[in-house]
């Protein structure tokens, strides 16, 4: 008895959008599926949508088998129960394939049998806590950004039927998601309601307990941006099978961009599997471009924690919180008028530059026109003499990427047949393997003089701006004459009906049914849990839970010795190359240690035991 192949795994590459433009964009580009934010509780806050621009998604998507999630990620006060209800509801309605949620009060709410997917907001980096969210109904688990791939497999063996989902590509939150409340605390705009302030953004003065400056006016809390470029089959291997980038506030560029290098990098992962992985989606994505992840913005790249080792340096851009670009000449001479320099490249009018001053800040300027090596800025520039200058901004590269066409079309497989009398049809068959048949009375099938075969695939290829190209077709019709605009109109009918049949049939997932007697991993919901409302205290204490302790938002914590804003696996000692376990750390006092920038005063505890560290708002 023949053995039976496994089901091939369908991997997805998973595209952020700001807009409706940037998600039809991103699938356009090679997405298998983007996620976009709703008109309110997304947790990016300049990133809402109507439901009309998110349906006009959903109508570019699901003809490829693209999938739409809609973000729904922040926590939800009890007075906006019923405005999220109505919003699912919605969304629902428009078609929208899943809802990406932090707040457990959702699975009590009246909504719709609608997927649900555990945000990366719900900190999900233990197998014990991916099981209970598992039994609690969601279909998939979006997995904290610092799991190595030995932890991400063992995520993956406690939940061996439940997709996974990880980041690969954009910037990094120095703490783990949904457990920073530094925004919340020290300036009243939450994190978990799409409110950061990025203070992990700005410069600090590190002190010691005893008052000591150890350094000043570095970016202590500010990560490069990720990139796995090159782990992503080893990340299918450990159980991913959802690739996210991250950037639901990036502009259209980088999107297209970033999607377009790693659907390639998606292929050659699926062409070398030998059959085991498959792309979610269907489509050929042509993009007239060469996509490049270091000409968009970034703050220099790092794969974090993957490999399980911590790095010793280099996760942090203690520099500055910019995109500094690439080194591309150093200065000769600056006056005020012009800057000549030797190059390693040509620059072109409208490229944007940069250099680090000499109190260690970085400067950008725009050029207005380049001449050589002799350089004309938009404003005046006083640089010393042997500054590297670094390019964070092509213009050529950002004006061809924003011209480029990028089109994506689906294989369209046709068979022209001779049914009865002079009657014919035309059977199409989509690369998703939808089928249509459309027939048509042509009168008098009359034999032609001449060949009818090549003029008649000529006629059935013509397929113009829909979203199909020339397959396999099948002639059985012979030589018999057909006018051509009786077959141009059959194959428009033909394509028409497709496209019906293709909305009709179309293969939506629901919510999975929830585990009664499941217990949650803790008899207490504790602050990292981000109880906000009262269906999310009813749902723990479903699930075993006796004391729930309410989320900062909503009532503000009481600590004379602080509060617990972030906990991070980042550590700056390690940045720093003082360690505590190393002899480097031996000359800084093995304290806490004091971030202070203005009225932003933070407590640093080290966390040998993890390799990490916890923040205390002061």
């Amino acid at each position: 008895m023949p053995v039976k192949k496994p089901t091939p795994i369908p991997l997805e590459l998973l595209a952020p959008a700001k807009n409706a433009d940037i998600a039809i964009s991103a699938i356009l580009a090679g997405a298998d599926a983007v996620y976009i934010g709703a008109s309110s509780h997304g947790a990016r806050k300049d990133a809402s949508n109507s439901i009309n621009d998110i349906r006009r998604v959903v109508e570019t998507a699901h003809p490829f088998n693209a999938k739409v999630y809609a973000t729904v990620n922040t926590i939800i006060y009890d007075h906006e129960i019923h405005e999220v209800e109505r919003l699912i509801t919605s969304l629902y309605h428009a078609g929208v394939d899943a809802l990406i949620v932090q707040d457990m009060g959702i699975l009590r709410m009246d909504i719709p049998p609608i997927e649900l997917h555990a945000s990366t907001q719900c900190d999900i980096r233990t197998p014990e806590k991916a099981r209970f969210l598992a039994d609690a109904g969601f279909s998939r688990l979006v997995l904290a950004r610092e799991l190595s791939l030995k932890e991400i497999s063992e995520i993956h063996e406690a939940v061996p039927n439940t997709p996974l989902e990880g980041f690969i590509h954009g910037a990094l939150c120095v703490s783990y998601s949904g457990d920073c409340r530094a925004s919340c605390m020290t300036g009243g705009r939450s994190a978990n309601r799409g409110e950061c302030a990025q203070i992990c953004r700005l410069p600090y003065t590190l002190t010691d307990s005893h008052g000591n400056t150890l350094t000043e006016g570095k970016h202590l809390l500010s990560l490069r941006d990720l990139n796995r470029s090159d782990s992503i089959g080893d990340m299918a291997e450990a159980g991913i099978s959802s690739f996210k980038i991250e950037g639901r506030l990036k502009e259209e560029g980088y999107v297209r961009n970033t999607v377009a290098w790693y659907s390639r990098i998606l292929d050659r992962v699926v062409e070398g599997s030998g059959g085991r992985y498959v792309r979610q989606s269907a489509g050929e994505s042509h993009a007239d471009f060469n996509p490049s992840p270091d000409k968009s913005f970034n703050r220099g790249f790092t794969t974090y924690f993957l490999s399980g080792k911590a790095p010793v340096k280099g996760v942090a851009s203690i520099d500055t919180p910019k995109a500094t670009g690439t080194p591309i000449g150093k200065v000769m001479k600056c006056d005020n008028r012009s800057i000549t320099a030797s190059l390693s490249a040509p620059l072109a009018n409208g490229d944007g530059l940069g250099y680090f001053d000499r109190e260690g800040q970085f400067k950008g300027f725009r050029l207005n026109r380049a001449n050589g090596n002799r350089l004309y800025p938009a404003t005046p520039q006083n640089i010393p003499a042997g500054t590297t200058l670094y390019r964070n901004r092509d213009k050529e590269w950002d004006d061809a990427i924003s011209s480029a066409k990028t089109t994506r079309t689906m294989r369209l497989d046709m068979a022209l047949t001779r049914t009865s009398g002079s009657n014919i049809a035309l059977e199409l068959t989509s690369e998703t393997g939808v089928s249509a048949t459309v027939t048509m009375d042509c009168g008098d099938l009359s034999e032609a003089v001449t060949p009818q075969e090549a003029p008649r695939r000529r006629i059935l290829s013509k397929l113009g701006d829909t979203i199909y190209r020339p397959g396999k077709i099948v002639d059985l019709i012979g030589q018999h004459f057909i006018p051509a605009s009786l077959l141009t109109s059959l194959r428009r009918d033909g394509i028409a009906k497709l496209d019906s049949a293709a909305r009709m049939t179309y293969r939506y997932s629901y919510r999975l049914p929830e585990t009664p007697e499941a217990k949650y991993i803790s008899d207490t919901a504790s602050i990292h849990d981000n109880v906000a409302n009262h269906l999310a205290e009813r749902f723990y204490r479903d699930h075993g839970v006796n004391t729930i302790v309410p989320a900062a938002e909503v009532k503000r914590p009481q600590d004379e010795n602080g509060t617990m804003v972030m906990t991070t696996r980042y550590c700056i000692r390690r940045e720093l190359g003082k360690c505590l376990l190393t002899p480097g750390g031996r000359s800084w006092d093995n304290g806490p240690l004091y971030l202070v920038n203005g009225s932003v005063r933070l407590r640093v505890e080290f966390d040998c035991s993890r390799c990490g560290m916890n923040l205390y708002s002061l």
